[in-house]
């Protein structure tokens, strides 16, 4: 590979955890005082749908350069952990030792940076977020900079949200950055592009009034970073990605991944971009648009977010798998 080739590589990186792994459930216990059971917690409840997030990047992303897959270190029976482009990460592979074993996504996702072999250029991936139709290296990275969406917007403060750990993130921001106004002044044509969409230009010109960041825009689909910025991030915000790290379960005073993604907008880093994709919260009125949208493939990034709210969880696991299974029914190479 020569020197170009490496600069203009992009490697994606997912993160998963088996939720039913009775070993996992027997070190969380410990941890956590409760009782070894297969009944987890919504956020590592197993959808059973990964396979097709595989089948989706070798589809429609042929040309991604590697793919880290970062786990405690279960590993699914169906994976082919011989394929050329698959990285398997154990979180000792590359979390400090100080903050193992974990339990909380946000130390998992902050130091994403240090997975050896990792490139400069990566896309970030829950592991409810797939490829469901063709994309380019254009819509994640344009000249080697991040692409990504610039809007003002409210943080949303309810019970078991994230609204508190996103008030920690914009701390750090508005702790670093002291003015929004100059912050959005040095590269007003991309916080006011048509590519933000006509609701995030009017929501930022109206909340731009404030000298300070009272939220940003997240469209909750996979992220676009630079490896470089979440090391400048560490060395801006060390103690607060630190005291992070240092949760085993998520706290309401973490800091997130989010804090690397808002920081890319502040210092212009970022390119602007029409959003590639939708959100879908799997539970009312949602769910049948969610899965006409999977069906026929009609973006090409699609979330599918659990809530606590997803009722029936059985019936609509099956129905997600379902339709996955119509758009591609063809084993990819990631599979035995």
């Amino acid at each position: 590979m020569n020197t170009a080739e490496a600069q203009n590589k992009i490697d994606f990186v997912l993160i998963w955890v088996d939720g039913n792994d009775p070993e996992w459930l027997e070190e969380k216990s410990r941890y956590d005082g409760s009782a070894v059971t297969g009944n987890t917690a919504v956020r590592f409840r197993d959808w059973d749908n990964l396979q097709y997030w595989f089948r989706g990047v070798e589809r429609f992303a042929p040309w991604v350069n590697k793919v880290h897959f970062v786990t405690w270190g279960h590993l699914p029976k169906w994976l082919d952990t011989t394929h050329p482009k698959l990285h398997i990460v154990n979180h000792r592979d590359y979390i400090p030792h100080e903050y193992l074993p974990t339990f909380n996504a946000n130390p998992i996702e902050v130091n994403l940076h240090r997975i050896p072999g990792l490139s400069e250029q990566f896309v970030f991936f829950n592991d409810d977020m797939f490829i469901t139709a063709p994309v380019k290296p254009e819509d994640f990275f344009k000249n080697g900079r991040p692409c990504d969406a610039y809007g003002l917007n409210c943080i949303y403060f309810v019970e078991d949200s994230v609204g508190h750990i996103n008030g920690c993130d914009l701390e750090q921001i508005n702790n670093h950055f002291k003015s929004s106004k100059a912050v959005i002044r040095a590269n007003r044509r991309k916080w006011f592009n048509v590519k933000n969409g006509l609701r995030n230009n009017i929501k930022t010109m109206m909340l731009s009034t404030w000298d300070w960041f009272p939220g940003f825009y997240y469209d909750h689909l996979p992220s676009s970073f630079l490896r470089s910025s979440f090391e400048e991030v560490w060395e801006n915000c060390g103690e607060a990605l630190d005291n992070t790290c240092r949760c085993r379960f998520r706290s309401g005073l973490n800091v997130n991944q989010w804090l690397i993604k808002y920081w890319q907008l502040c210092k212009g880093i970022s390119v602007p971009r029409k959003e590639p994709g939708k959100a879908y919260q799997l539970k009312n009125e949602e769910i049948p648009k969610a899965l006409a949208a999977l069906r026929n493939g009609t973006h090409k990034l699609i979330c599918l977010n659990d809530t606590a709210m997803t009722a029936d969880f059985e019936r609509i696991c099956r129905e997600v798998k379902d339709n996955f299974q119509k758009l591609l029914p063809e084993k990819s190479a990631f599979e035995k």
